[in-house]
């Protein structure tokens, strides 16, 4: 049976299971500092979420391990060309997570048109703003999806249902799946930027996406909406590093972007030197997309079947560095 290190924490469910088919769990017992000396090795698997980073140096340093499980979406916190070279398979659990992710999206897009942490901070402070909070709805508006997978298609089915009209960017969508669900698909990320008043983050980061949303790009956005001065508005619940922090703090200052929200940022957790918390029209939250009970429930289920059937000799269904078998 397997020996396997989760360094990032898991639902007890989950860790159950592993155990009753016979693996040793590790939970939490290996310091992150110590990945890269060698303390993987001998171990048979490593599950992960976001905080723990195996690099190219630390995989090196892993003798015997055969798999590498990403409880949840992304894996750039993973060097997936190292790991191929070494042998070893990443799977990660892909939709566990999309409805939780789906919530906390539009959560943060109404929480931004209607002023919501704004308005209870002031009322907090003991103010009564009631005049300087008008908002704007989210009916009648553009709403531009950077990629368009199964997050980005869920968040489109709610705000559909709230009266908005989809747009996304997405180079690698087959064209007849946005046609099916009637939202209109760019050639070109600028054209999504000139259409759409509201901007959601639904991609990974990669050398391609790095500040993808930019000074430039932002200033394209419209402002208007059926005749309506609605304001800007982004949001990005995917992964930090996509927009440029600081020429969106920019834009809020001189009101390019009438409103911001991010739960995922470029260096994590963030500091009292990020800006943006400071700003008035802004509001974020920790990387919580994923932090729910039930996403909890499902992604440690998910992961841990993805192990156990790489572990068994088989190929995962959510292989995610090429073939094996």
């Amino acid at each position: 049976m397997a020996k396997i290190a989760v360094t990032d924490g898991m639902a007890p469910e989950a860790v159950k299971v592993l155990e009753n088919n016979g693996h040793t769990v590790a939970l939490n017992s290996i310091p992150k500092k110590e990945l890269i000396s060698g303390a993987l090795s001998g171990f048979d698997a490593i599950i992960v979420r976001s905080a723990t980073k195996l690099t190219s140096e630390v995989i090196e340093a892993s003798s015997g391990l055969k798999v590498i499980g990403r409880a949840g979406v992304g894996v750039d916190n993973i060097d997936l060309e190292a790991a191929g070279n070494a042998g070893i398979m990443v799977v990660n659990a892909p939709r566990a997570s999309t409805q939780s992710v789906v919530e906390l999206t539009i959560g943060h897009l109404l929480s931004s048109l209607r002023h919501i942490a704004r308005a209870d901070r002031s009322l907090r402070n003991g103010k009564w703003e009631k005049k300087l909070l008008k908002g704007t709805e989210l009916s009648g508006k553009k709403l531009g999806l950077i990629g368009y997978g199964r997050i980005a298609q869920g968040v489109a089915n709610v705000a559909r249902a709230m009266g908005m009209e989809i747009h996304t960017y997405d180079p690698y969508l087959p064209p007849k799946i946005a046609k099916s669900q009637g939202t209109y698909l760019h050639k070109k990320v600028d054209t999504l930027f000139e259409a759409c008043t509201h901007i959601s983050v639904h991609c990974n980061l990669t050398d391609e996406t790095h500040h993808l949303v930019n000074a430039e790009r932002m200033s394209m956005m419209p402002g208007k909406a059926g005749g309506i001065s609605c304001g800007n508005h982004i949001v990005n619940c995917a992964r930090g590093g996509i927009i440029d922090e600081d020429a969106l703090f920019s834009a809020l200052e001189d009101g390019t972007i009438t409103s911001a929200a991010l739960d995922v940022f470029e260096v994590e957790p963030i500091s009292t030197d990020n800006l943006l918390v400071s700003h008035d029209n802004f509001h974020g939250t920790p990387h919580i997309g994923a932090a729910t009970l039930e996403a909890q429930h499902r992604v440690g289920l998910d992961i841990v079947d993805a192990v156990m059937s790489a572990l068994s000799g088989k190929e995962p269904e959510t292989l995610v560095n090429g073939k094996f078998l």
